[in-house]
């Protein structure tokens, strides 16, 4: 079983203990989660899977608080927002936008020439550790100023 899915479910105890509710559930939820991924790939988790639905948590997230920005409900994106927050203190040290960059411009004179490319020689090396989005707009960015 995962180190990282034991300090959940740890969290988990010591916030139904302590009558934290809103952390019960967040926590309660993304367990929920890990043991579905679980069933779906038919194998222990490893910490990189667990993180990996952890990414996903707070992808969906931070969907959200986009949908309620636009529907003016601040309560609700504010609540969403505290979820993000506590979900990221599981996520291992982001990447630093230099070492991406970095990693990116060495794909490009490696011969990557389009985003997919540089994608997919990038992402291996961080997985886990920065997101698709930020890695792909850093791509984008350095591809236009090869092109």
């Amino acid at each position: 079983m995962a180190a990282l899915l034991d300090k959940l479910q740890a969290d988990l105890n010591a916030a139904r203990k302590g009558g934290d509710k809103a952390r019960t559930l967040l926590l309660g939820t993304i367990i929920a989660d890990v043991k579905n991924r679980e069933i779906e790939v038919r194998r222990d988790l490893t910490d990189d899977d667990v993180i990996e639905v952890l990414r996903r948590g707070i992808k969906k997230r931070r969907e959200s608080i986009d949908m309620y920005g636009k529907g003016n409900r601040q309560d609700l994106a504010d609540k969403e927002r505290i979820e993000v927050d506590m979900l990221s203190t599981y996520l291992p040290a982001a990447v630093s936008d230099d070492e991406l960059r970095a990693a990116v411009r060495a794909a490009i004179e490696g011969g990557a020439r389009n985003i997919g490319a540089v994608m997919g020689r990038v992402m291996p090396q961080f997985k886990g550790r920065a997101e698709g989005g930020t890695i792909s707009a850093i791509a984008k960015e350095e591809l236009s100023k090869v092109s």
